[in-house]
């Protein structure tokens, strides 16, 4: 039995009427998951790993990359929550490529924000894979395997299972850095443990802010924006949020304080319990901070923090793309059999499409163990900029609409629009640019190409298909 025809609450209209919007979803996730989950998407792998080569790259300018990009991440997010709070419906991006800019932008946003997720869960599985080594000596494609089965599962069962993972998750992560944040304070005031010369002066003394040159701290902040990758998915929530409007924007709020802490907090107390040429490529921070200090099993008590992180990439990814999928077929953008919900109004057949994809992942893992987390991880580089700058440009249109009368104005408003809107965008282009001067981003721009003529090319084909018919 499924659920397609349920109505969703009052609460969630269309844009063109006054009615439901006939989605069908349970609102199963309740505002302290919802927080979580917004927290847990502004913690990865990108922190708790890669901050280890971002810092080796940048030095202490890391800090400034961090700032910077989280200021313009803050404006994409404010933009998406005026846009939520004006018409909050699961998979929003697509939906308001749709309104806004046409069929086709909407067709891209759609399939473009599936394969983010797909090769973000497809990479963290590959990572939990290295993780999990750490203790036993298993090939990383049967813990990719393993990881993405157990996901699976868990999302086919409900919305709110997949809630509680996040929350637990999210709670294992937020504890780990705000106890490494405690534990710096205390090396830096009390002077405990066997950290050598703790000092808040480290952050300059050492070859000054920009150890390495403006230049190479502008190269990172490519590494920097694929940290933040996952803070819009408290959009994709809205279908299912209880009180969207209002628990979205509490969401949304706390970003600025969730950056602080989380990214530039951590990162200030770890460059200064220690020098950045302390930290290295390969290494998490988080773990040599630990080492030093003196905690006892620093390196497997990050480890498990780490593959939590991977673990809960991994959930989100699943519960992202099953949702996305089902918006693009209600558009008749995909299979119609992929609209379908369970009883327990989950996109069943969504969630198991976009996990038959994700066994690439594993299958790469075979082939090629040492470069799959490279080869996986440039297509979500360069499409989270892209759906992040089609949000920014539906904004743009929705402000003018409501400028023009034609739509209701929301009562929460991105500050300082359009201005802060087009920096943004600016600054995303900026990225763009800057990916073109490293081997990794010229991947990055090459699979972004490839994809969008194979994206183009499968729209002008359904279209035709459509016309045919």
């Amino acid at each position: 039995m499924t659920t397609s025809d349920r109505r969703l609450p009052a609460d969630v209209e269309s844009p063109r009427t006054a009615g439901p919007v006939e989605e069908g979803y349970a609102r199963g996730l309740n505002p302290r998951t919802i927080q979580m989950i917004a927290i847990g998407g502004a913690i990865g792998t990108g922190l708790f790993y890669g901050a280890g080569g971002a810092i080796e790259q940048a030095g202490p300018a890391l800090i400034l990359a961090y700032l910077v990009a989280g200021l313009a991440i803050f404006v994409i997010m404010r933009a998406l929550g005026e846009l939520l709070t004006y018409r909050p419906v699961s998979g929003s991006f697509a939906e308001y490529a749709h309104e806004f800019l046409g069929r086709f932008a909407g067709f891209v946003t759609g399939w473009s924000y599936w394969a983010v997720w797909v090769a973000t869960c497809m990479a963290e599985i590959t990572v939990a894979g290295k993780y999990v080594q750490y203790w036993f000596d298993i090939d990383v494609w049967i813990t990719a395997l393993v990881v993405l089965a157990v996901m699976y599962a868990a999302n086919l069962i409900s919305v709110r299972l997949f809630g509680e993972g996040e929350f637990w998750f999210s709670t294992i992560k937020v504890t780990a850095i705000v106890g490494m944040i405690l534990l710096g304070i205390g090396v830096l005031t009390i002077g405990f443990g066997h950290a050598t010369n703790p000092t808040v002066t480290n952050l300059w003394a050492d070859g000054g802010v920009f150890p390495n040159g403006f230049g190479e701290s502008l190269l990172v902040l490519q590494i920097v924006l694929f940290a933040y990758v996952g803070v819009e998915l408290v959009g994709v929530t809205a279908g299912e949020a209880r009180e969207p409007r209002k628990t979205l924007r509490k969401a949304i709020n706390t970003l600025p304080f969730r950056i602080g802490l989380f990214y530039v907090g951590a990162l200030v107390v770890i460059m200064s319990v220690s020098s950045w040429r302390n930290f290295h490529e390969g290494k998490s921070p988080f773990v040599e901070v630990f080492q030093q200090i003196g905690i006892p099993g620093a390196a497997g008590l990050i480890n498990f923090v780490l593959l939590t992180a991977a673990l809960s990439s991994c959930n989100s990814g699943i519960y992202s793309t099953g949702r996305m999928l089902r918006t693009l077929s209600l558009h008749g953008e995909a299979p119609a059999a992929l609209n379908k919900l369970s009883s327990r109004a989950v996109p069943y057949i969504g969630i198991t499409a976009s996990a038959a994809v994700m066994v690439i992942g594993v299958i790469v893992n075979v082939i090629s163990p040492d470069k799959a987390f490279a080869y996986i991880t440039s297509v979500s580089t360069i499409g989270i900029i892209f759906v992040w700058g089609m949000i920014l440009v539906c904004h743009l249109i929705y402000r003018a609409r409501v400028k023009q009368g034609l739509l209701p104005a929301s009562d929460y408003r991105l500050p300082g629009a359009p201005i802060t809107t087009w920096l943004a965008l600016a600054f995303l282009a900026l990225v763009v640019v800057l990916l073109f001067l490293t081997e990794s981003g010229r991947t990055a721009i090459a699979v972004g190409v490839g994809w969008g003529v194979l994206v183009c090319g499968g729209y002008f084909a359904l279209t035709r298909l459509k016309t045919a018919r």
